[in-house]
């Protein structure tokens, strides 16, 4: 059932297919440097790319700019407390800012920090401190076959092999992401954080969870860990993040914004510190690089983020696109993550090693067909590791129908079709950070 009905709409345009292929020929085939209105269908992500609420727009009209001492801030910390469970909330401009804040406060040259799978950002603000980002997924995260509830998690064997190959005391920082984002967007159980939680208390390290998702994180929760199979999702959320020593959000997923993100911790110690790093780098403690009234719209979109209407529609619109591309023969990662489809691209360009990256050669394809936009997540976004080939197709929240979903799986059964005449991909023009090359760098069509 849809939870939803328009009060506004946007004309959208697809260009024709001569525009479109000279559109990614300028672009270098990153379709990060395609212009929105030559996009149809846009998917590269949700962060921040969603419809706001009426409830969330009323807010914006009413948030406080007073740059110390907002009560857009007091209203932001309250949804904190009340949806979080923590009390202390240093305010950024995005997630990316809170990664910053956070990592910089914590991590130091020399040392290792373990995620269950960095995502780029994350990735890139680990080694920007001298430190080492080692990833813990579980063995069936990378296979986009295996039927299992929950391939977000964390392997405690993974961390304690690391340990006992480093050192404890050169891992201060433990972080668990909500749903997983690199591998697929996979929940991550209540249990596996306790034991997570556990594990960072012996080694004497924070445990830190990235909860840029954790509203649906909860609900798969409800839905597939029996402990919980008749708990409420607010309160799942509550005791799942309640484990952690801080929070790093981005409110442009879960938070149901445009902008901004946070660090949450009750150590009073680390929120001074991340307080003190904020004020240099994002801005006052009451406004950290945002508006007063992106605060404000935070503060009522993290509340409607843990309503089960909402979840459901939002989980039940991602299902639906992993359906009918299955349908349609598309291979794709299963089961289906809460933000985004991700197609197998490894399966669908089999005749393209790593080093011709298939899977940006099948995102050129499906803009180059459809005018859809997606994300490579594979061998492009991620050298050097060991990672599936695949390309994320992110809804943003509340903002497509059935018939955009329709015209996506038509684009990328066309490129299913013809993928065996598609050529892979060099780079041109690469970046200065590796873990941040897929954002700027420039490929050209391999020769045949």
């Amino acid at each position: 059932m849809v939870a939803y009905k328009s009060k506004v709409v946007e004309q959208i345009n697809l260009p024709s297919r001569e525009r479109r292929e000279q559109a990614l020929e300028d672009a270098g085939y990153n379709v990060f440097n395609l212009a929105a209105e030559a996009v149809f269908i846009d998917l590269l992500t949700d962060s921040g790319t969603g419809a706001m609420s009426d409830a969330q727009w009323a807010a914006l009209v009413r948030g406080d700019e007073s740059y110390a001492g907002s009560r857009s801030f007091d209203d932001l910390e309250a949804a904190v407390e009340e949806v979080m469970g923590v009390s202390n909330v240093v305010p950024t401009h995005q997630g990316r800012g809170a990664e910053n804040v956070l990592y910089g406060a914590v991590v130091s040259d020399g040392d290792v920090v373990l995620n269950n799978t960095h995502f780029d950002t994350t990735r890139a603000h680990v080694a920007n401190q001298g430190a080492e980002p080692v990833d813990c997924p579980v063995a069936s995260a990378h296979d986009p076959t295996a039927d299992e509830p929950f391939k977000g998690n964390f392997s405690l064997e993974a961390a304690r092999a690391v340990v006992d190959d480093v050192g404890a005391e050169r891992v201060p920082l433990v972080v668990q992401t909500i749903t997983n984002n690199s591998a697929a967007g996979q929940p991550v159980s209540v249990e596996n954080t306790r034991d997570l939680a556990a594990f960072a208390d012996e080694i004497d390290a924070t445990f830190v969870i990235d909860a840029c998702r954790f509203a649906e994180n909860a609900a798969f929760v409800a839905r597939r860990e029996a402990e919980f199979a008749d708990a409420e999702v607010a309160d799942i959320a509550l005791e799942q993040l309640g484990y952690a020593d801080a929070l790093v959000m981005s409110g442009k997923k879960d938070g149901l914004v445009n902008a901004g993100g946070f660090v949450a911790t009750d150590d009073e110690a680390l929120f001074e510190r991340c307080k003190q790093r904020a004020i240099l780098y994002e801005g006052f403690p009451t406004y950290g690089g945002m508006a007063g009234r992106d605060v404000a719209a935070m503060a009522v979109g993290l509340r409607e983020a843990v309503e089960e209407a909402y979840l459901t529609d939002r989980l039940e619109q991602v299902r639906r696109l992993a359906t009918m591309l299955e349908d349609a023969g598309v291979p794709i990662y299963t089961p289906a993550g809460g933000h985004a489809v991700y197609l197998d691209a490894g399966t669908t360009f089999s005749h393209l090693p790593p080093e011709a990256f298939p899977g940006q050669a099948m995102v050129c394809a499906l803009y180059r067909e459809g005018g859809v936009r997606g994300v490579e997540l594979g061998s492009f976004a991620f050298p050097d590791t060991d990672r599936p080939e695949l390309v994320r197709l992110a809804i943003p929240r509340r903002t497509y129908h059935t018939e955009h979903l329709e015209h996506v799986v038509e684009t990328a059964a066309a490129v299913l079709e013809e993928s065996e005449s598609i050529p892979g991909l060099e780079i041109v023009s690469d970046s200065a950070v590796p873990e941040l090359r897929h954002f700027t760098a420039e490929l050209e069509p391999l020769s045949s």
